[in-house]
């Protein structure tokens, strides 16, 4: 899936996919049916491919117990060590250390030519952006968990599944079904206002930063969602039965009893969508309003004009923002990990 979300690779490399096809047909030819078409085409594709990973789990479901039993460790010779280092170190060496030195070297060297106050506001746009798409789809993703926690019925885990999906669509794909319904919108609204009291507000939903929001929210609910949901179950259910005991009500509990323990998995959730949302580039450079570009925006627009080393600050601003909650997450994952609660 995150193949056939891909954009910015495939199009610096002159690779036609769907996602790069619906690009040139919206922009380059003008085409938004067609453009409609292919997504449609693509989302069947995608669809399809959810349903048969479904079905081949045959109902299956798995559980995670609080009662950790320590991970076996297993000493190896000076030959198998060294060969485990080097399998497990290739991976980081080649794509991330090398490319990360090249990219500052050029960073060093030349730079981005708008490095200042232009700079700043692209990180600005991005940091904003990804923020707010953080707090709004966590705070979904609670009220979705806690929703499917109060009335655990089939239908509500059915359509918290469906609003999970999104995860699992190409950007552009859920950039061209929000574009046209918002657009649609927009123009309905402009027309009442004008009939009625003759003033217009223009493309307040589809060309502000709510489409952008929007679209991060559709894309990467199913990241804060799992992540809540898998905290939320578990919290035992005697401690609602407690809270009810004493007088709290539905809101009450989750907010002064589950809220508290699911603390630092929401604040994981958080991050997770944060990072997702700092490097996405196929819904953002469709649905971005004009004049507003991000860090992702600005590192493709430069290498698409072949000017690579000037992309290169964008591009390890992208990393260097990304990395740190990587690396908070990837500690606290660690520690987490049966036999490593000691101490």
């Amino acid at each position: 899936m995150e193949t056939l979300n891909e954009f910015g690779a495939v199009q610096f490399f002159g690779v036609d996919t769907f996602t790069t096809g619906i690009y040139r047909t919206w922009f380059g030819l003008g085409e938004p049916v067609a453009a409609a078409q292919l997504a449609a085409c693509l989302l069947v594709f995608v669809v399809l491919v959810v349903v048969l990973e479904r079905v081949s789990r045959g109902g299956k479901q798995y559980h995670t117990s609080a009662r950790y039993q320590a991970l076996p460790e297993y000493s190896l010779k000076s030959r198998q060590a060294a060969l485990a280092f080097l399998v497990c170190f290739l991976p980081i060496l080649i794509g991330f250390i090398v490319p990360a030195l090249i990219l500052l070297e050029m960073a060093m060297t030349t730079g981005d030519a708008l490095f200042g106050t232009r700079f700043l506001e692209f990180a600005f746009n991005s940091f904003i952006l990804a923020s707010s798409a953080a707090l709004v789809a966590v705070g979904l993703a609670v009220m979705l968990s806690y929703g499917a926690r109060l009335n655990p019925s089939s239908w509500v885990r059915g359509a918290n599944r469906i609003a999970a999906m999104g995860y699992a669509i190409p950007g552009s794909v859920v950039a061209v079904g929000i574009m046209i319904p918002l657009a649609w919108a927009d123009q309905q609204l402009n027309l009442f206002l004008r009939d009625s009291f003759g003033f217009m507000v223009g493309l307040v939903l589809s060309g502000s930063a709510f489409v952008l929001i929007y679209a991060y929210t559709v894309r990467f609910l199913a990241v804060s969602f799992n992540t809540v949901e898998a905290s939320l179950g578990k919290v035992t259910p005697s401690m609602d039965a407690a809270a009810r005991t004493l007088g709290q009500t539905a809101g009450g509990t989750l907010r002064k009893v589950h809220t508290p323990i699911m603390r630092s998995s929401l604040l994981a959730a958080g991050i997770l969508v944060f990072v997702d949302v700092m490097k996405e580039l196929p819904a953002t450079i469709i649905l971005r309003p004009f004049n507003f570009d991000t860090l992702a925006v600005r590192a493709y627009s430069l290498a698409s004009d072949e000017r690579l080393a000037e992309s290169a600050m964008s591009s390890l601003t992208i990393v260097a923002v990304g990395i740190i909650p990587v690396v908070i997450l990837s500690l606290a994952m660690r520690r987490s990990r049966p036999g490593n609660d000691r101490g």
